[in-house]
This record gives C-alpha cells, sequence and structure tokens, in this order.
C-alpha cells in the first residue's frame, strides 16, 4: 500500500439544506406549479465527502459552519454516511439553504436559489494545522471563494497544505458565482492548487475558450492538473497544457442532475487517494456521477 493510501481526505467547504422541488414543464409565474417537493442535507462540500466516504475512502473528514437551527441533523447524517464532521456552529446565523428547481423531463436540470448562511462564514479561526494531522489531501469548495471571511480562510489552509506538502485539489463550484467574482481574481486566489475541477461552463469561462478540450489544456499551464467535468460527455483529464485523457461517462437515466459534480470530484479524489492515475480516478468520479443523476437529492445512499 502507498503512503497516500493509508491517509485521509479533507474537505473543507459547505453544508447546507437542500430542498428540492420536482416540477415537470415550465414554472407557472403567479399561480401553482405542481411538485414534489423534499427537504435533504446537501452542500458541495459535504457531498463531495459524503461520496468519498460512499466510494471507498475510509477516512473523510469535513470542516464546515452551520447554524444552531440544523447543526444536529447535519452532524447525524454526516456521521451516518461516513463522514468525520467538525461543525463550527455558527450562533448568528442560520445554515445555508438551496432551493434546487428540477425540471422532471429528460434532462433532469436544476435552478439553484441559494441563501450561503452560515456556511461562506467560515474563517481564519476555525482552522487549526491540526486539521492536517494524517492527511493525504485537502479538497477545498470554490464555494469558499465568494465571500472575504471564507476566502480568508482558503488562503491559510492552502498555504498550511502546501508547507505540509499536502496536494490541494478545488472544484470550482459555480459559474455564475464565478462570474460575479471575476476570472483573474479567481485563478489569484487559486494559485498553488494542485489540481482544478471545473464544470465544461466553468472551464470555458475561465479561458474564454468555447471547446472544453482546449479551455482544460489552457487551464492545466496554470495549474498542474485539470479535470474538466462535462456531463453525458464524460470528463476530460490535462496536464501540462494538453489533454491526456477523454473519459466517457456511463450510461444513466437522470431523475435529479443536482450533485453529479459533487459525485464525481469525492469519488475521483477518493481514487487518488487510493493510488489510482487521473485517467482511472476520472472514470470512478464518472461513474458516481452517473449513480448520483438517478437518485433525488446531492448525496449517496446511507444504506444500500
Amino acid at each position: 500500500m502507498t503512503a497516500a493510501a493509508e491517509g485521509a481526505l479533507l474537505v473543507v467547504g459547505d453544508v447546507v439544506t437542500d430542498v428540492v422541488a420536482r416540477h415537470r414543464g415550465p414554472l407557472a409565474t403567479g399561480t401553482d406549479t405542481a411538485a414534489v417537493i423534499r427537504t435533504v442535507p446537501g452542500g458541495a462540500g459535504a457531498n463531495v465527502a459524503c461520496w468519498a466516504a460512499r466510494t471507498g475512502c475510509a477516512d473523510v473528514r469535513l470542516l464546515g459552519r452551520v447554524g444552531t437551527d440544523a447543526a444536529e441533523w447535519h452532524e447525524r447524517e454526516l456521521l451516518a454516511a461516513g463522514v468525520r464532521p467538525r461543525l463550527v456552529v455558527d450562533p448568528e446565523v442560520a445554515t445555508g439553504t438551496v432551493i434546487c428547481l428540477v425540471d422532471n423531463g429528460d434532462s433532469a436540470e436544476r435552478t439553484f436559489l441559494t441563501d450561503s448562511g452560515a456556511s461562506l462564514r467560515l474563517e481564519p479561526a476555525d482552522w487549526s494545522d491540526a486539521l492536517l494531522e494524517g492527511v493525504a489531501r485537502l479538497h477545498l469548495s470554490g464555494y469558499l471563494l465568494f465571500s472575504e471571511p471564507s476566502r480568508a480562510l482558503v488562503a491559510v489552509a492552502l498555504a498550511s497544505a502546501r508547507a505540509r506538502g499536502v496536494p490541494v485539489s478545488l472544484d470550482p463550484a459555480s459559474a455564475g458565482f464565478l462570474g460575479t467574482l471575476g476570472v483573474d481574481r479567481f485563478l489569484a486566489l487559486v494559485e498553488g492548487v494542485d489540481v482544478l475541477l471545473p464544470s465544461r461552463d466553468e472551464a470555458c469561462l475561465l479561458t474564454g475558450l468555447p471547446d472544453p478540450a482546449d479551455a482544460a489544456a489552457e487551464l492545466s499551464r496554470r495549474v498542474p492538473l485539470v479535470v474538466a467535468k462535462a456531463g453525458a460527455d464524460g470528463a476530460l483529464v490535462a496536464e501540462g497544457g494538453g489533454v491526456l485523457a477523454r473519459v466517457p461517462a456511463e450510461p444513466a437515466t437522470p431523475r435529479d442532475t443536482t450533485g453529479a459534480g459533487d459525485a464525481f470530484t469525492g469519488a475521483f479524489l477518493a481514487a487518488l487517494v487510493a493510488g489510482a492515475d487521473p485517467g482511472e480516478a476520472a472514470a470512478r468520479g464518472c461513474g458516481a456521477g452517473a449513480r448520483a443523476v438517478e437518485r433525488v437529492g446531492a448525496r449517496p445512499p446511507v444504506h444500500g
């Protein structure tokens, strides 16, 4: 067994409550639209951690921030999923909430209404270098870059990891928020990251290039390893300015695409921790993404 295979995965990111509303056809403005509605645990960081645990990483840890309203529920759900949570309880702000509007048609496309709440109030005071003890990889949710306190936390965590030789990955998280933050600012903030896991749209936005393969290749001139997630088109693995692998998606019948990218990321990182090469890890990610879209909600099943 390699040394990396013996280490833990530490995820730092958002823990939120998802309200998933599955409707068919367009929303009816000014009146009722029939929908099936569920409240489930979510958050990109938490989802990644749960999928990493589900896909074979034996020691997955999560640092996040929640409100007093749902702290115990989220801790129970994370523990049941095999994740070791360290949740900072915010006494002033409620747990973040995301309303996920999911079109119940063939594509199962989704639209998010996001109240980040406590999740983006993580700050340097919430970090301790001791969090990296026994850690093989650190993963940062890109949502942390969208507020000043959590941006400062990212800088501290990244510096701490680099000082200890722990590789760091980051998922840009949201093309919409990324556009607001600004491409140049984002790229400056992620300097020193070892692995970038953008969606196809995020990769194109970050480079201004229309072709995802070209975008992934260009990004890999700035970040050592880039894995661009392309949904039904699989994934692209790029290093050193070139695409090394095009990994096909696994067949799936989508019910809810919420969290598919998080599932990919979690399984990809679990495979890297176990010693897989990036192409093999991306194939594991595609498999988890296919399983994720066939479920309602962004987390893997806790049992079965």
